[in-house]
């Protein structure tokens, strides 16, 4: 293969203003695969037809390709042209049969897209343009195709052959060599095409439809990894029920396969009928997944199996509509896992998630709308905004419309677009048909970005014994956009009677569409308290006149649980906030409130341990004008202190409580688990003197995964000798695992301790540290640039950790390079001392010769 690299220096902008229908569309693929993986020959014979009455050529896009054959009809072409690395031939008639040739090194793709190896299996990637790595053709997401495919390989060390479909044949060819075609009979783009070659067990199982079929199911991993995919496979057979039951979409093939690989720049991808997947999110059990990874990996299960309706059989466009099915596929997953688990703490779970990553997305010089209107390189747009805020998206449709017109909605979007690649404004159109509703305004969610803010002011007469909410939104500037107009934003809202302490009528919802409101409430005969945005019906930020006495009513007293989280968490961080403004904080209404929540008898572990959790110094940070790490850090822990030490027996009698003599995977036990690690980081944050021990003794006894991570989390953040005890022995037990591997890095990295940048530049040197694996890179370099406080020091050292190793990663995974940058991108929130260091950083990245588009992109934005 030939490896072109794309030059920085002025790389052209794809406008979604420009699409133009496909010149050509190739209505059905034949390919061929003679795999090895020094040397892969693809043969590819493309059925093509002109779309239209236009005379120009077909071009076949190429990455690293070069030519080795190329037919029409049979007879070799001599009007084949190269432009760049796309193959371009001109065309007489209206339908052609094309035929082409190439050899491609799967194991010299360090890109990981395309057909690579990974730990002796030969795999492929190929969202969003990963197969123009594989063989020649268009492409782009709205050329649509039925695929046949014949792979060939050494039986011995590729045993297994795998592609989209059902299987067709398979066979011996003698002389240690066999095959296996594949056929699928529903089109699909060339994002969702794969393959697999390798030596691989099964975990083997069936699922029954709603219509009486008998679906093949298995899970292909590694032989030693067999026993830790009963969580995934149980987790698939509950999503296509779910699917059934919720949305009435039944699987359509005769079989369904997984594969988990090492190597993976994503997650896991939804590949019609062969999902293939980052191997940590299929390999779980309790000594080497904790409880979150065990929901991670029932929750991406979920989502890529969701993907096989809403993403396959109805596909994008074109790449400015990724949300189509992103979003859309988000909010179906987190509504799957709500109704596996708890639906308050999964709702708390993902707000988190959205306020951790797409809140400063969409305050940075990144932001754009969940449908973007330009990029340079799309793997720039697998973004938080895209995904998550997608998800909001759709959720507040499903909130505007109700599930049961909403569901009529979709029922109409699935059976229109069956078979084609769709909008976002199909998707919107649809609902509107559905329904009978006028979402004309609420398109502006598609193409505004920036995350709105609400201002709410409740003002109460007693005389007349009403209640005035007075409601203003207004949506910051952001890059491309100075001027928003007002979006419609659903808010859930009730008020509590202060003295009596119960809800007056029902909860409402409130339409804000303009960018002032005024809502009067009636028979409210005492001072009421707000409770707003309850469920977080809108992905916006509410700044309200509640005093902390109103948000430690709240914490005690609202019905829903996301709002009781939430004025807890609000008045943690005005604490805070106070406390780095002013120099002076009073920690007791934060300590009575947790009291209170830690004892309530009605309430479960999980949401204690959700509604204690102090806020993360980031989200603190994020609610200030100029992010002060240094500040943010020494009031977080001064309050953790405090807490630790108002309430240490609170914190033994529930650590105490929450002990298991064995390890149970039940809500229950999940919650428990969690408190117990959050009740011990206060003991420790208290100074308690047996703190250190007790960790040792967790971590030492612990018979899964959640409290031993959990105990050495806590352990390296203070400077004792349990905690290189701990590190010795738990890389020493896993350092042939790489999964739990990385959890030992991600914990030095993650550390506060003044020595952690030492730390982390020697891991980097580490013989368990490479560049080639994703997984690896976000262990280290990611959970270092999580770490605010140690970050952002004022040397420098972190800023240029993260350079150092964004342009050493670009040269072999520009994808994976991209990602890191944005931590970077943010020096506009920093103090000048602190911009100015991370502006040299992006300045120096940018200088670099032969640097990728994809990170090309990030920096040049981030500088602005």
């Amino acid at each position: 293969m030939l490896d072109i690299k794309v030059a920085a220096a002025n790389p052209p902008v794809i406008r979604r203003e420009d699409y133009r229908e496909p010149d050509w569309l190739v209505p059905d693929v034949r390919l061929a695969f003679i795999l090895d993986p020094a040397k892969t020959r693809v043969s590819a014979r493309l059925s093509v037809t002109r779309n239209g009455t236009h005379a120009r050529p077909i071009r076949l896009n190429g990455d690293g390709l070069a030519p080795g054959a190329v037919r029409v009809d049979g007879a070799p072409d001599a009007g084949w042209h190269m432009d760049g690395a796309d193959l371009i031939i001109d065309l007489a008639g209206d339908t052609h049969v094309i035929e082409t040739e190439v050899e491609i090194a799967p194991e010299a793709n360090s890109q990981l897209m395309g057909l690579y190896a990974s730990g002796g299996m030969l795999c492929t990637q190929c969202e969003p343009e990963g197969f123009r790595r594989i063989t020649f053709f268009p492409d782009r997401p709205d050329v649509l195709s039925r695929y046949s495919v014949r792979m060939e390989a050494d039986k011995a060390r590729f045993p297994v052959l795998l592609s989209n479909g059902d299987l067709v044949e398979s066979g011996d060819l003698g002389e240690g060599r066999h095959f296996a075609e594949w056929a699928d009979p529903f089109l699909k783009p060339t994002y969702l095409f794969a393959l697999v070659a390798a030596d691989l067990a099964a975990n083997v199982d069936s699922f029954t439809t709603m219509s009486g079929r008998s679906v093949k199911l298995a899970i292909w991993v590694a032989p030693a990894d067999l026993p830790k995919t009963d969580h995934a496979m149980a987790a698939l057979k509950a999503s296509m029920a779910w699917d059934e039951h919720v949305y009435g979409r039944e699987y359509d093939l005769g079989e369904f396969n997984i594969v988990a690989v090492a190597d993976f720049n994503f997650g896991a991808m939804e590949n019609k009928s062969l999902n293939i997947f980052n191997s940590r999110y299929i390999l779980a059990d309790p000594d080497t997944a904790t409880d979150a990874d065990f929901d991670a990996v029932a929750g991406v299960v979920a989502h890529e199996y969701f993907h096989n309706w809403s993403g396959n059989r109805v596909t994008c466009r074109d790449w400015f509509q990724l949300s189509l099915k992103e979003g859309f596929t988000v909010f179906r997953d987190q509504c799957f896992s709500a109704d596996q688990g708890s639906p308050a703490v999964k709702r708390i779970e993902d707000v988190r998630g959205l306020r951790a990553a797409q809140f400063p997305e969409d305050a940075g010089p990144l932001a754009h709308p969940i449908r973007p209107e330009s990029y340079i390189e799309i793997s720039n747009f697998y973004t938080a905004t895209v995904y998550n805020k997608g998800a909001e998206v759709i959720r507040m449709l499903h909130t505007l419309l109700g599930a049961q017109r909403f569901r009529a909605g979709s029922d109409l979007y699935f059976a229109r677009h069956d078979g084609t690649a769709a909008t976002c404004e199909d998707f919107v159109r649809a609902m509107e048909e559905a329904t009978g509703e006028d979402l004309s305004q609420f398109r502006l969610w598609y193409r505004q970005s920036g995350t709105p803010r609400v201002k709410a002011s409740l003002r109460h007469d007693p005389a007349s014994e009403r209640a005035h909410l007075t409601l203003e939104q207004t949506i910051p500037p952001t890059p491309g956009q100075p001027d928003k107009q007002p979006m419609p934003i659903p808010l859930r809202i009730a008020l509590f009677g202060e003295r009596s302490g119960g809800m007056f009528g029902e909860e409402q919802l409130v339409l804000l569409g303009e960018n002032h409101r005024e809502v009067v409430f009636d028979g409210i005969s005492e001072r009421p308290i707000l409770s707003i945005n309850r469920g977080f019906s809108a992905p916006v930020t509410v700044d309200s006149d509640r005093s902390a006495a109103d948000l430690a009513f709240l914490s005690a007293h609202d019905d829903d649980p996301f709002a009781r989280y939430e004025a807890m968490q609000q008045l943690m961080v005005d604490t805070m906030v106070a406390a780095i403004s002013t120099g002076k904080a009073d920690h007791r209404p934060v300590i009575d409130a947790i009291r209170r929540t830690l004892t309530d008898p009605a309430l479960d572990a999980a949401f204690i341990g959700e509604a204690v959790l102090l806020p993360s110094e980031a989200f603190v940070g994020d609610q200030m004008l100029v992010v002060d790490p240094q500040a943010i850090h020494d009031a977080r822990e001064a309050l953790r202190h405090d807490i630790g030490v108002g309430m240490e027996q609170a914190w033994r009698d529930a650590y105490d409580r929450c002990r298991a003599n064995r390890f149970e995977h039940t809500p229950q036990a999940k919650g428990s688990r969690r408190l117990r690690t959050i009740a011990l980081g206060y003991l420790i944050a208290s100074g308690a003197s047996d703190g250190a021990s007790l960790a040792k003794a967790q971590f030492d006894d612990a018979d899964n995964m959640t409290d031993r991570q959990g105990a050495l989390g806590l352990l390296t953040n203070i400077a004792v000798p349990e905690t290189d005890a701990a590190l010795a022995v738990f890389y020493n037990r896993y350092r042939d695992n790489g999964l739990v591997l990385d959890k030992w890095f991600t914990a030095q990295a993650l550390s506060a301790r003044a020595d952690t940048m030492d730390r982390v530049e020697e891991l980097a040197r580490h013989p368990d540290f490479t560049l080639t694996n994703p997984n690896r890179l976000r262990s280290l370099v990611g959970a270092l640039s999580a770490n605010q406080f140690i970050f952002h020091d004022r040397s420098g050292r972190g800023y240029r950790f993260l350079a150092d190793m964004v342009m050493q990663i670009d040269a072999l995974n520009p994808q994976t390079a991209a990602k890191l940058v944005p931590p970077l991108g943010r020096w506009r929130r920093f103090g000048e001392d602190r911009a100015t260091l991370m502006r040299t950083e992006l300045e120096r990245i940018l200088a670099r010769p032969n640097l990728s588009k994809d990170v090309f992109e990030q920096v040049s934005k981030s500088l602005g």
